[in-house]
C-alpha cells in the first residue's frame, strides 16, 4: 500500500513540476520577445502646429527631433524651445504608456514587475515574496 501511495505522489509531483516548467518556459518566451519588442518600439509625437516632430524609445530615450523650416519663420527661440520640450514630453508619455501595455501583456496577471512600471513603487516587485515569507508559505 505505501508504494502505491508513494507513486501516486511522485505522479503529482511530476506533474505540479511539468506544470510549473511549462509556466517557466511560457514566461521565458515572453520575455524573449517582449525584450525584443521594447528593443524595436518607437513613438512620434507631434506639436500642434506640426512644426515639431519628436521621436524616442521604450525608455523614453531621445531618438530623434525633427524640425519644420517654417519654425525659422518665427524666431522666437523661446517658443521654439518650450514646443521641442512639450513635443517630447508627449512623445515619452506615450511610450512609457506603450512599455507599460507590452509588459502587462507579456507578464503573468498579478505581476508585480508590471504594476511596478506603472507606480514606480519598489514594493509591488517585492509584493509576492514579502506575503510568501510572511505567511511561511512555500512559492507556487
Amino acid at each position: 500500500m505505501s508504494e502505491r501511495v508513494d507513486r501516486d505522489a511522485n505522479r503529482e509531483l511530476r506533474a505540479r513540476f511539468d506544470d510549473v516548467y511549462g509556466q517557466y518556459q511560457q514566461l521565458r518566451s515572453n520575455l524573449d520577445t517582449l525584450r525584443t519588442r521594447l528593443a524595436e518600439l518607437r513613438v512620434t509625437r507631434r506639436s500642434a502646429d506640426g512644426q515639431v516632430s519628436a521621436t524616442v524609445g521604450a525608455r523614453g530615450q531621445l531618438v530623434a527631433v525633427e524640425l519644420d523650416p517654417a519654425v525659422y519663420q518665427d524666431r522666437d527661440a523661446e517658443a521654439l524651445s518650450r514646443k521641442i520640450t512639450e513635443t517630447v514630453r508627449a512623445a515619452t508619455a506615450a511610450a512609457t504608456e506603450a512599455t507599460h501595455e507590452l509588459v502587462a501583456g507579456s507578464m503573468p496577471t498579478g505581476s508585480g514587475s508590471a504594476e511596478f512600471l506603472r507606480t514606480g513603487d519598489y514594493g509591488a516587485l517585492l509584493g509576492r515574496a514579502d506575503a510568501v515569507l510572511g505567511r511561511g508559505e512555500e512559492p507556487a
